[in-house]
Protein backbone atom coordinates (compact mmCIF):
# COMPACT_ATOMS: atom_id res chain seq x y z
CA UNK A 1 0.00 0.00 0.00
CA UNK A 2 1.20 3.54 -0.86
CA UNK A 3 1.04 6.02 1.71
CA UNK A 4 2.08 9.86 1.34
CA UNK A 5 2.39 13.15 2.92
CA UNK A 6 5.02 14.13 5.84
CA UNK A 7 2.73 13.08 8.76
CA UNK A 8 1.22 9.79 7.84
CA UNK A 9 4.33 8.73 6.88
CA UNK A 10 6.73 9.76 10.03
CA UNK A 11 3.88 8.26 11.71
CA UNK A 12 3.88 4.87 10.16
CA UNK A 13 7.70 4.55 10.91
CA UNK A 14 7.48 5.65 14.28
CA UNK A 15 4.08 3.27 14.85
CA UNK A 16 6.99 0.36 13.69
CA UNK A 17 4.69 -0.53 10.82
CA UNK A 18 6.73 -2.39 7.90
CA UNK A 19 7.96 -0.66 5.56
CA UNK A 20 9.35 -1.33 2.06
CA UNK A 21 10.88 1.87 0.79
CA UNK A 22 10.42 5.72 1.50
CA UNK A 23 10.45 8.39 -1.66
CA UNK A 24 11.51 11.77 -0.72
CA UNK A 25 11.55 14.62 -3.34
CA UNK A 26 15.39 15.82 -4.62
CA UNK A 27 15.60 19.49 -3.56
CA UNK A 28 13.77 19.54 -0.49
CA UNK A 29 15.33 21.20 2.62
CA UNK A 30 14.82 22.07 6.36
CA UNK A 31 13.22 20.04 8.85
CA UNK A 32 10.98 17.28 7.25
CA UNK A 33 14.04 16.39 5.36
CA UNK A 34 16.15 15.95 8.31
CA UNK A 35 13.40 14.06 9.96
CA UNK A 36 13.29 11.41 7.24
CA UNK A 37 16.47 10.70 7.29
CA UNK A 38 17.53 10.45 10.55
CA UNK A 39 13.96 8.02 10.95
CA UNK A 40 15.19 6.03 7.92
CA UNK A 41 18.76 5.46 9.17
CA UNK A 42 17.42 4.39 12.29
CA UNK A 43 14.59 2.44 11.47
CA UNK A 44 16.99 0.63 8.59
CA UNK A 45 14.02 1.51 5.98
CA UNK A 46 15.57 2.34 2.35
CA UNK A 47 15.49 5.87 1.35
CA UNK A 48 15.29 6.95 -2.33
CA UNK A 49 15.61 10.77 -3.62
CA UNK A 50 13.21 11.20 -6.00
CA UNK A 51 12.46 14.20 -8.86
CA UNK A 52 9.02 15.69 -7.49
CA UNK A 53 7.90 14.61 -11.26
CA UNK A 54 8.46 11.04 -10.50
CA UNK A 55 6.46 11.56 -7.14
CA UNK A 56 3.58 13.40 -8.75
CA UNK A 57 3.04 10.25 -11.20
CA UNK A 58 2.74 7.84 -8.25
CA UNK A 59 0.18 9.91 -6.18
CA UNK A 60 -2.58 11.90 -7.15
CA UNK A 61 -2.77 13.92 -4.12
CA UNK A 62 -1.09 16.29 -1.92
CA UNK A 63 2.62 14.54 -1.30
CA UNK A 64 4.31 17.04 0.42
CA UNK A 65 7.14 15.17 -1.09
CA UNK A 66 7.42 12.33 0.85
CA UNK A 67 5.81 9.16 -0.17
CA UNK A 68 6.05 5.15 1.32
CA UNK A 69 5.19 1.72 0.21
CA UNK A 70 4.28 -0.13 3.20
CA UNK A 71 5.65 -4.05 2.88
CA UNK A 72 3.02 -6.68 3.55
CA UNK A 73 5.27 -8.95 6.04
CA UNK A 74 6.68 -8.29 9.16
CA UNK A 75 10.18 -7.63 9.15
CA UNK A 76 12.17 -9.86 11.75
CA UNK A 77 15.50 -8.45 13.70
CA UNK A 78 17.85 -11.22 13.10
CA UNK A 79 19.76 -11.00 16.08
CA UNK A 80 16.80 -11.75 18.17
CA UNK A 81 15.97 -14.79 16.20
CA UNK A 82 19.52 -16.45 16.20
CA UNK A 83 19.89 -16.63 19.64
CA UNK A 84 15.78 -17.83 20.04
CA UNK A 85 16.30 -20.46 17.68
CA UNK A 86 19.53 -21.58 20.05
CA UNK A 87 17.86 -21.51 22.86
CA UNK A 88 15.05 -23.46 21.58
CA UNK A 89 17.92 -26.35 20.73
CA UNK A 90 17.33 -25.75 17.45
CA UNK A 91 19.90 -26.27 14.81
CA UNK A 92 19.62 -22.81 12.20
CA UNK A 93 18.84 -23.06 8.60
CA UNK A 94 19.19 -19.71 6.95
CA UNK A 95 18.71 -18.46 3.29
CA UNK A 96 20.48 -15.17 2.46
CA UNK A 97 19.73 -13.63 -0.76
CA UNK A 98 22.52 -11.43 -2.62
CA UNK A 99 21.33 -9.43 -5.09
CA UNK A 100 18.12 -11.30 -5.63
CA UNK A 101 16.04 -8.52 -7.68
CA UNK A 102 13.55 -10.32 -9.17
CA UNK A 103 10.52 -10.38 -7.62
CA UNK A 104 8.87 -13.82 -9.00
CA UNK A 105 12.05 -15.48 -8.08
CA UNK A 106 12.07 -14.03 -4.68
CA UNK A 107 8.44 -15.07 -4.15
CA UNK A 108 9.23 -18.96 -5.41
CA UNK A 109 12.13 -18.30 -3.22
CA UNK A 110 10.01 -17.88 0.01
CA UNK A 111 7.69 -20.49 -0.44
CA UNK A 112 10.34 -22.99 -0.91
CA UNK A 113 11.74 -22.01 2.02
CA UNK A 114 8.97 -22.34 3.91
CA UNK A 115 7.79 -25.43 2.58
CA UNK A 116 11.55 -27.04 3.73
CA UNK A 117 11.56 -25.37 7.30
CA UNK A 118 13.98 -22.54 6.38
CA UNK A 119 13.86 -20.58 10.08
CA UNK A 120 14.33 -16.92 8.24
CA UNK A 121 15.26 -15.62 4.74
CA UNK A 122 17.38 -12.59 4.58
CA UNK A 123 17.71 -9.93 2.34
CA UNK A 124 19.63 -6.69 2.14
CA UNK A 125 18.23 -3.00 2.47
CA UNK A 126 19.08 -2.13 -1.05
CA UNK A 127 19.73 -4.53 -3.91
CA UNK A 128 16.40 -6.91 -3.23
CA UNK A 129 13.08 -7.71 -4.64
CA UNK A 130 10.41 -6.38 -2.69
CA UNK A 131 8.07 -8.28 -0.61
CA UNK A 132 5.07 -6.68 -2.91
CA UNK A 133 1.67 -7.83 -3.94
CA UNK A 134 3.54 -9.81 -6.90
CA UNK A 135 6.36 -11.76 -4.78
CA UNK A 136 3.31 -12.69 -1.92
CA UNK A 137 1.57 -14.28 -5.73
CA UNK A 138 4.30 -15.90 -6.48
CA UNK A 139 4.81 -17.34 -2.92
CA UNK A 140 1.48 -18.74 -2.95
CA UNK A 141 1.10 -16.80 0.27
CA UNK A 142 4.31 -18.44 2.08
CA UNK A 143 5.50 -14.79 2.37
CA UNK A 144 3.53 -13.66 5.06
CA UNK A 145 4.31 -17.08 6.75
CA UNK A 146 8.37 -17.38 6.77
CA UNK A 147 10.36 -14.78 8.55
CA UNK A 148 11.59 -11.96 6.47
CA UNK A 149 15.23 -10.51 8.05
CA UNK A 150 16.59 -7.44 6.50
CA UNK A 151 19.80 -6.24 7.01
CA UNK A 152 22.24 -2.85 6.27
CA UNK A 153 24.97 -5.11 5.13
CA UNK A 154 25.13 -8.85 4.17
CA UNK A 155 28.52 -8.64 4.39
CA UNK A 156 28.31 -7.65 7.96
CA UNK A 157 26.10 -9.98 8.64
CA UNK A 158 27.58 -13.11 7.51
CA UNK A 159 30.79 -12.30 9.90
CA UNK A 160 28.25 -12.22 12.62
CA UNK A 161 26.68 -15.46 11.69
CA UNK A 162 30.14 -16.80 11.55
CA UNK A 163 30.56 -15.74 15.16
CA UNK A 164 27.83 -17.08 16.29
CA UNK A 165 28.87 -20.90 15.07
CA UNK A 166 26.66 -20.71 11.99
CA UNK A 167 28.63 -22.11 8.54
CA UNK A 168 28.27 -20.02 5.71
CA UNK A 169 27.58 -21.95 2.15
CA UNK A 170 27.32 -20.17 -1.00
CA UNK A 171 26.20 -21.83 -4.36
CA UNK A 172 28.75 -21.21 -6.98
CA UNK A 173 30.24 -23.20 -10.31
CA UNK A 174 33.79 -22.80 -8.68
CA UNK A 175 36.99 -25.12 -9.16
CA UNK A 176 36.29 -24.88 -5.14
CA UNK A 177 32.56 -26.32 -5.41
CA UNK A 178 31.66 -29.70 -3.53
CA UNK A 179 28.80 -31.55 -5.18
CA UNK A 180 25.72 -30.06 -3.06
CA UNK A 181 25.29 -33.78 -1.56
CA UNK A 182 28.85 -33.45 0.08
CA UNK A 183 28.26 -30.30 2.46
CA UNK A 184 27.47 -31.30 6.41
CA UNK A 185 23.84 -29.17 6.62
CA UNK A 186 23.39 -31.01 9.83
CA UNK A 187 25.42 -27.88 11.32
CA UNK A 188 24.04 -24.61 11.73
CA UNK A 189 24.18 -23.30 8.62
CA UNK A 190 23.21 -19.90 6.35
CA UNK A 191 23.18 -20.46 2.11
CA UNK A 192 23.69 -17.65 0.14
CA UNK A 193 22.07 -17.28 -2.79
CA UNK A 194 23.23 -14.92 -6.17
CA UNK A 195 21.28 -13.28 -8.60
CA UNK A 196 21.64 -15.28 -11.69
CA UNK A 197 23.31 -12.89 -13.30
CA UNK A 198 26.36 -12.25 -11.68
CA UNK A 199 26.10 -14.63 -8.75
CA UNK A 200 27.23 -14.58 -5.19
CA UNK A 201 29.49 -11.67 -4.64
CA UNK A 202 33.17 -12.54 -4.87
CA UNK A 203 33.34 -11.47 -1.15
CA UNK A 204 31.08 -13.34 0.50
CA UNK A 205 32.78 -16.09 -1.68
CA UNK A 206 35.58 -15.68 0.30
CA UNK A 207 34.37 -15.28 3.36
CA UNK A 208 32.30 -18.35 3.24
CA UNK A 209 33.54 -21.78 4.88
CA UNK A 210 31.90 -24.32 1.94
CA UNK A 211 31.23 -23.60 -1.77
CA UNK A 212 28.95 -25.99 -3.25
CA UNK A 213 27.20 -26.81 -6.75
CA UNK A 214 24.65 -28.84 -8.21
CA UNK A 215 25.31 -31.39 -10.19
CA UNK A 216 24.07 -31.76 -13.73
CA UNK A 217 23.64 -34.48 -16.21
CA UNK A 218 24.65 -31.86 -19.33
CA UNK A 219 27.07 -29.10 -19.56
CA UNK A 220 24.29 -26.07 -20.05
CA UNK A 221 23.70 -22.75 -18.35
CA UNK A 222 23.28 -23.05 -14.14
CA UNK A 223 19.68 -23.83 -12.78
CA UNK A 224 17.19 -20.85 -12.29
CA UNK A 225 17.73 -19.12 -8.99
CA UNK A 226 14.63 -20.21 -6.91
CA UNK A 227 15.14 -23.84 -8.63
CA UNK A 228 18.26 -23.85 -7.34
CA UNK A 229 17.20 -23.04 -4.39
CA UNK A 230 14.53 -25.68 -3.64
CA UNK A 231 17.06 -28.13 -4.32
CA UNK A 232 19.41 -27.07 -2.32
CA UNK A 233 17.41 -26.36 0.65
CA UNK A 234 16.15 -29.85 0.27
CA UNK A 235 19.28 -31.28 0.52
CA UNK A 236 19.59 -29.97 4.11
CA UNK A 237 16.32 -30.75 5.03
CA UNK A 238 17.06 -34.67 4.00
CA UNK A 239 19.73 -34.24 6.09
CA UNK A 240 18.15 -33.21 8.82
CA UNK A 241 15.26 -35.68 8.58
CA UNK A 242 15.44 -38.66 11.21
CA UNK A 243 16.40 -41.57 10.20
CA UNK A 244 14.45 -44.82 10.64
CA UNK A 245 15.60 -48.03 10.88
Amino acid sequence: MLIYGHHPVVEAIRAGRPVEKVFFQQGLRGDTEKEIRHLTREHDIPLQVVPRERLNKMVRGNHQGVAAWLALVEFQNLEDLVPHLYEQGQTPLLLLLDGVTDVRNFGAICRSAYCLGVHAVVVPTSGAAPANEEAMKASAGALAKVNICRVKSIFSTVDWLKASGIQIVSTALHERSAPVMEIDFQLPTAIILGSEDKGVHPKLLSMSDRLTKIPQAVDFDSFNVSVAAGIVLYEAVRQRLPTTS
